[in-house]
């Protein structure tokens, strides 16, 4: 009951005015996984049901009675939470969307459809149920968890010195992420928009690029690891949500390690769904466009995210072919894979831009000037060397922590006292850092 009244307050300190929102969903959302975990019910009565061919009869008919009045509840659900969705995102433009609505609708669905397809059991405890939908450390931004993931935490948790002390150490390493990589490289972003597109030169704009790169990526990897680190103070074990992305060899492999629980979410009620790779290429590559179609759509409605979404269906598609044709392999036996990382490292921040940039003209501007096919207007000589000079250390700081090098000496050396002491300071650092430059929210809170 405390953790829930602490998320509900929290909530309403940063949203008040869409709480009635987010306590409807889980009050009316709650009702109707009751109703669709019903089929315990029937299963019960076929069990205690007397033999003999019309109790078989009788017994069909309750099972097909209470399936349909079950899929009617289900279908009920399914379209009452996308609505919802769908009525921030698309029919009010988007512009405003109540905190954390996309993460919570998408883990309410997760856990009606898991009840529905019998992968999950019904949960009677309106208080458990309400405590993981509004769970504040996932709550607003993710990961999006699934039920049977935390169940039993909520249901009988452990919380101790040693947990709180180790969820402190992974926030402190979210927290550094934000404010001292993610806020402060992010602020070549801003230079350039400032500027204008068409004013700043080639290379500035594939340094903008990389920079916008590293702030969504430490900016969203940092409120993960701090929604894991309070989680973990809370007893609460979160799942992993970024395992080093810009690491990997392919576009696939990229997402396969970002943002892990959505790719997750896609994968098990869209991809699989719809029949996955198990009906031939061609279907393959359907499958594969509407589950991107889907994922550019819950991201916004602006023309830009369908161009993100379809450039990364084209780069995946491209790769599986490759693949097939065994170039793959080839790429594979140069050392380091570094031809694949390279390609990685080039198309991703491309695809960045196009997630960043939501007005269709200036985002066809951007991209001339960095392939330099658009001619600049009152370009200022040496604008990149000014941005290196400035920023350098934190592209370095940044290109190393997106390395597995820093995650492997904190695990290695995160008892020691030399460590515990470094935090501490960085902590204190990050809190200077935000009292001299007041709040700047995190990039996905209206997602």
């Amino acid at each position: 009951m405390t953790l829930l009244s602490g998320s509900i307050i929290f909530y309403a300190y940063g949203e008040p005015k869409y709480l009635a929102l987010l306590v409807l969903s889980i009050v009316l959302n709650y009702f109707l996984g009751l109703h669709i975990g019903r089929r315990e019910q029937y299963r019960t009565e076929e069990t205690q049901s007397e033999t003999g061919q019309k109790s078989r009869i009788r017994t069909n008919k309750i099972k097909e009675k209470l399936n349909r009045r079950r899929r009617a509840v289900f279908i009920a659900a399914i379209l009452y939470n996308v609505g919802m969705l769908a009525a921030f995102k698309y029919v009010r433009g988007g512009a405003y969307l109540p905190l954390g609505i996309s993460f919570y609708t998408f883990q309410i669905l997760s856990y009606q459809i898991d009840v529905y397809r019998g992968d999950q059991r019904k949960e009677p405890s309106f208080l458990r149920f309400a405590t993981y939908i509004a769970m504040f450390p996932q709550l607003l931004s993710g990961p999006i968890v699934r039920y049977g993931e935390v169940r039993k935490d909520i249901v009988s948790r452990e919380f101790s010195a040693k947990g709180v002390q180790e969820g402190l150490k992974v926030f402190t390493v979210g927290l550094v992420a934000k404010v001292l990589l993610a806020d402060r490289i992010g602020l070549l972003w801003q230079e350039v928009q400032v500027t204008g597109f068409e004013s700043i030169s080639t290379p500035l704009a594939w340094l903008a690029a990389i920079a916008y790169s590293l702030k969504i990526y430490f900016d969203f990897c940092g409120y993960s690891l701090m929604a894991m680190g309070l989680g973990r103070m809370l007893g609460f074990r979160l799942p992993e949500n970024f395992k080093d992305p810009y690491m990997a060899t392919s576009v696939r492999d990229f997402y396969r390690r970002w943002h892990v629980t959505l790719g997750r979410w896609f994968r098990e009620y869209v991809y699989i769904p719809l029949g996955g790779n198990r009906g031939g290429e061609y279907r393959t590559v359907c499958n594969l466009l509407a589950v991107w179609l889907l994922t550019s759509i819950w991201h916004g409605s602006m023309g830009n995210f369908l161009i993100w979404g379809c450039l990364l269906w084209l780069a995946i598609v491209t790769e599986r072919q490759l693949e097939a044709l065994g170039v793959t392999r080839l790429l594979d036996k140069v050392p380091g894979k570094i031809l694949s990382r390279l390609f990685v490292w080039a198309y991703i921040p491309i695809t960045w831009v196009c997630f960043a940039v939501t007005d269709i003209g200036q985002l066809q501007i951007f991209l001339g000037r960095m392939f330099h096919v658009v001619p600049g207007i009152r370009i200022a000589a040496g604008d990149w060397q000014k941005a290196l000079t400035n920023y350098g250390l934190l592209f370095l700081a940044g290109a190393i922590a997106s390395t597995p090098l820093l995650r492997k000496l904190f695990r290695r050396f995160r008892d020691s006292w030399v460590m515990m002491a470094l935090l501490a300071a960085l902590f204190w650092v990050c809190v200077w850092r935000l009292q001299v430059e007041g709040q700047n929210p995190f990039m996905y809170l209206h997602y």
